[in-house]
């Protein structure tokens, strides 16, 4: 079956990567735009700053409780309201020093990146499956705005969650911007390595899911919430923290892995994607994937996407694309994120709607970059 993607906009990029820019000259002739979400639904958007009182900052317990911000997209009933702002204009300046720092681009214009979410926008009546959505360590949640607004476009309520000195910057309800200095500096990761992160992201997974489908829960439009139907997706760490996450908390019936390495593997009894780049993921290339597929005994699908990335499974392909950052032979940003929002759409349809989804079942024509592995 043909599966026809959007487009993406991308105002001048493509010139980019051979004019030379100054600030002045960035500023007049880029526009960042992320795609047009696919579903049918106009997607509102919340904010809802949590914080855990019962549970110190793992990484900077100075700071007090465990704070999470997060951003919560769901089908609206229409697009009133103004366009939902991509980031903080400071998260966008420490995400530039951290991601891009040779770009020409001001801070201006990656937090002005236009959006489809409006903010505050009327609920569309209904419960709706949520998926609870975590970047990778150094990005801030606004990394995975593409896919947050496909989801909620396709009736989901999707949890988009920004982890506390995890993030290149996270601005607070207070003004301040915390970054991930405390612990992406550290000559060495904290104590246990990586799997001390992973670990500390199923804690403010399961907080958050308390938060939201708890009997007072901490969201004006929680109701919208089917709480049988939770599925969850990340991207690098947060991708082995989908998986972390259901080896602990049976609420999550489906998880997503976005181009991340596993740290360990876990035994895991539900249906799960792998999805990452054929350059770092096919079988034998990546241990923690190898292993972590045997351990899998749920339904499974393991994909790999030819002239990808790390990078390519997140807005900041965009970013990159418009800096003329991108590598040779990289797929544009269009295709690489129309390419994940098809799948990880897809899989969530399958498992937490019940449709059957023959973009699952093998290799597309429509899509020749995409391989189907089962080593």
């Amino acid at each position: 079956m043909k599966i026809r993607l959007p487009a993406v906009a991308l105002t001048a990029c493509l010139a980019l990567t051979a004019v030379p820019l100054t600030a002045t000259t960035a500023s007049a002739s880029i526009q960042l735009e992320l795609p047009r979400p696919t579903g049918p639904n106009p997607v509102g958007r919340d904010i809802l700053p949590l914080v855990d009182s019962a549970r110190k900052d793992p990484w900077v317990p100075e700071s007090g409780p465990r704070r999470l911000m997060v951003s919560m997209y769901y089908p609206a009933r229409s697009a009133t309201g103004g366009a939902a702002p991509y980031m903080t204009t400071p998260e966008a300046a420490s995400l530039l020093q951290r991601k891009a720092p040779g770009a020409k681009i001001p801070a201006e214009v990656v937090s002005g990146t236009r959006t489809y979410a409006r903010a505050g926008a009327p609920p569309k009546q209904g419960r709706y499956p949520v998926v609870v959505l975590s970047p990778g360590l150094g990005l801030p949640r606004a990394s995975l705005t593409f896919l947050a607004e496909d989801l909620a476009s396709r009736a989901y309520v999707v949890a988009l969650v920004d982890h506390a000195y995890e993030s290149s910057g996270t601005t607070l309800p207070d003004g301040r911007t915390i970054t991930c200095a405390p612990l992406c500096d550290r000559p060495k990761p904290p104590e246990g390595g990586q799997a001390a992160i992973t670990t500390s992201r199923t804690r403010d997974i399961a907080f958050v899911l308390d938060e939201l489908t708890g009997r007072h829960p901490a969201w004006k439009n929680a109701r919208m919430i089917a709480p049988k139907r939770i599925g969850m997706a990340g991207h690098s760490l947060g991708g082995d923290a989908s998986a972390a996450t259901m080896a602990v908390d049976k609420r999550v019936r489906a998880g997503v892995n976005l181009d991340g390495t596993f740290h360990p593997a876990v035994p895991l009894d539900r249906p799960f994607l792998l999805m990452g780049s054929r350059s770092d993921h096919v079988p034998g290339k990546d241990h923690t994937w190898d292993d972590g597929w045997t351990k899998m005994s749920g339904w499974k699908r393991w994909l790999t996407v030819a002239g990808t990335e790390h990078a390519s499974f997140t807005d900041l392909s965009i970013l990159q694309q418009a800096a003329g950052m991108s590598g040779p032979g990289v797929l544009s940003a269009r295709r690489s994120l129309e390419i994940t929002r098809a799948y990880v759409g897809a899989f969530f349809d399958q498992h937490l709607k019940g449709r059957q989804q023959p973009l699952l079942n093998g290799p597309s024509p429509a899509n020749p970059e995409v391989a189907f592995h089962n080593p």
